[in-house]
């Protein structure tokens, strides 16, 4: 089985789609995608379904929901001779429920390897397969994770795990990009990230950063002026000292002329955990 959630949500079997229309089915199968090949308790399903509040048929419901994954499933079986049957895919577990894709792939473990390729890369100093292998990590993604299911307590703690790897894995693509002399070509797409995160250090550091080399030093210094004033109105903190460094050495270069390609490369981040990163990247220097 296929499962796509970095985005819709999308499951196949056969190349035939096994995803259910219904909201709360959609539900279940998309908390069983995401621990797939882990039996998920009746008590997670009921939690993700009505919260802390689940009705006297919640048990009887979840197995309905169950039921009709498995005849979803069972029409998609009945186009190929797979040898196996939708009780061996949707399998009943200890006390819940487990999904067996097989052969299949969950984009969700894709983006993951990829990024994780891309992250090591970046630690050793190689910006041309760092920005080339995040890249196609973040070509996954085709919306917001899960944007077509309605999501409880647990699928919302998953989508917002998955939106920050997503926001670390285009960080530090864009970081990589830098690096090798793309400012121009990243001052669009920065502008349109600095508005859709507004308090968002790393990624202001970088649109000034891309604007300085670009001889635009006037409209980087107003980046960090706005950042500023949003940190201290809305959280009454101001920007970080490696943020103000990066404002200092802007007031002190020279004339808005275009930088040279890239400044040398900063000792890579120590001590990464399965793939991502677990601090923040110094910054690239003014040239």
């Amino acid at each position: 089985m296929d499962i796509d959630i970095l985005g819709a949500l999308s499951a196949r079997e056969n190349n035939i789609t096994v995803t259910p229309t219904a909201p709360k089915p959609r539900q279940v199968l998309a908390l069983l995608a995401l621990n797939a090949g882990q039996v998920v308790p009746m008590s997670a399903l009921s939690e993700e379904l009505w919260g802390h509040t689940p009705p006297r048929s919640a048990r009887t419901t979840v197995q309905t929901y169950i039921l009709q994954l498995r005849e979803l499933i069972t029409r998609a079986l009945g186009h190929g001779a797979t040898g196996r049957t939708a009780k061996d895919i949707l399998a009943t577990g200890p006390g819940g429920y487990r999904l067996d894709v097989g052969g299949g792939t969950l984009d969700f473990c894709e983006f993951e390897r990829r990024a994780g390729a891309g992250y090591r890369a970046m630690d050793a100093g190689d910006y041309p397969a760092a920005a080339k292998r995040l890249r196609d990590a973040l070509s996954l993604w085709t919306g917001s994770a899960l944007a077509d299911v309605p999501a409880g307590a647990r699928l919302t703690l998953e989508a917002k795990r998955l939106e920050e790897a997503r926001l670390c894995a285009l960080d530090q693509r864009i970081e990589a990009d830098l690096r090798l002399g793309r400012h121009r070509e990243l001052l669009a797409e920065l502008t349109v990230l600095v508005g859709r995160h507004r308090l968002h250090e790393s990624l202001h550091g970088q649109f000034m950063l891309a604007l300085h080399r670009s001889g635009r030093r006037g409209e980087a210094l107003s980046v960090y002026q706005r950042l500023r004033t949003t940190l201290v109105t809305e959280l009454g903190l101001e920007p970080s000292a490696q943020l103000s460094r990066l404002q200092r050495s802007l007031l002190t270069a020279g004339p808005e002329t275009p930088a040279p390609p890239a400044a040398p490369a900063p000792a890579p981040v120590a001590g990464r955990q399965d793939g991502r990163p677990v601090g923040r990247r110094p910054a690239a220097t003014v040239d």
